[in-house]
């Protein structure tokens, strides 16, 4: 079976967890050979491929990772904190260069310090420097220089999920 250029790459990054981005040459080749890859994925791994215009990844339905679930706690605790300070969540996540300090002030001080305090990644300073960078080699942030980055598009994966989880909710009446 001959494989698209690249595919060894393309199949690594994807299952490492990585968000291709079309800034990147693998998102052309994922791009080009949408449905093979789809289908690869699904028949070797049973993992589902999503690709956008901004961003391609994967999806499984039998994963026991928990970085899916701190990133979503992350953004839901940063996105409630930025409107509780008046600002617009969305504006600010994808418009504003972030540091640790800036990201620390609302961490420390935020409504939610128990659920921060109990969640390993993003509990104190030392361990959301950590996280950042895991979000980096991810591509769900783009670094700048060691204390600063912006977000990618791929946060809109974790928005769009707790959008979805909050009007599955309000119309379950929970």
């Amino acid at each position: 079976m001959e494989y698209p250029k690249g595919h060894k790459h393309v199949v690594k990054e994807l299952l490492d967890g990585k968000f291709v981005l079309p800034s990147e040459p693998l998102y052309q080749v994922v791009r080009e050979n949408d449905e093979f890859y789809t289908q690869f994925f699904k028949a070797s791994f049973d993992y589902e491929l999503r690709t956008s215009a901004e961003y391609c990844f994967l999806i499984s339905g039998e994963s026991n990772e928990m970085l899916s679930r701190d990133i979503c706690i992350f953004f839901g605790v940063l996105c409630y904190e930025l409107d509780r300070d008046g600002r617009n969540f969305l504006d600010e996540i994808q418009f504003s260069e972030w540091d640790h300090e800036r990201l620390d002030r609302y961490f420390e001080n935020s409504t939610y310090a128990e659920l921060i305090n109990s969640n390993k990644q993003l509990r104190d300073k030392d361990s959301r420097r950590t996280f950042v960078n895991s979000l980096s080699r991810r591509n769900i942030v783009e670094k700048h220089a060691e204390d600063k980055w912006t977000f990618t598009a791929a946060h809109k994966v974790f928005i769009d999920f707790a959008s979805e989880l909050a009007k599955n909710r309000i119309r379950e009446g929970v």
